[in-house]
């Protein structure tokens, strides 16, 4: 069995379909327009002229790509699958920072980056929250 922090030293820029997303997305009480009134992620949850943020999974668990997020970002953990993105014709990109060796966005396509409101809506159906749900 490979460890997760020797399977995270090669990470590259191909991902695979079962890959999955993490998001954090502000609490109701900071931004509600991120939430629909049911609990379920808004499509507005999913909209960034600059690139949607994500962190890609890169071999770890749901727990641990959530307790790593939770060390950087306040809110709620999302989770998605690249097959999702590939499914709405938008695109992932994986651009590690300094801080974050798993950071990546997704985009509307090879040469749009803000998704579309279809893409957003399509992301949002498909969206998990990890943890608990808003009241």
């Amino acid at each position: 069995m490979i460890s997760t922090g020797v399977l995270a030293n090669f990470m590259d820029d191909r991902f695979e379909n079962t890959e999955k997303l993490y998001r954090a997305v502000y609490p109701p009480q900071v931004a509600d327009i991120f939430w629909k009134r049911d609990g379920s992620i808004s499509s507005a949850a999913f909209a960034d002229p600059k690139g949607l943020s994500v962190d890609r999974g890169g071999g770890r668990s749901d727990e641990e790509a959530v307790a790593d997020m939770r060390g950087r970002f306040a809110g709620h953990i999302i989770s998605l699958y690249v097959k999702n993105c590939r499914d709405c014709k938008a695109v992932v990109r994986y651009m590690p920072s300094r801080q974050n060796r798993y950071h990546s966005q997704i985009h509307g396509g090879d040469d749009t980056i803000l998704l579309s409101k279809s893409q957003r809506r399509a992301l949002a159906k498909c969206a998990v929250i990890l943890t608990p749900r808003p009241l």
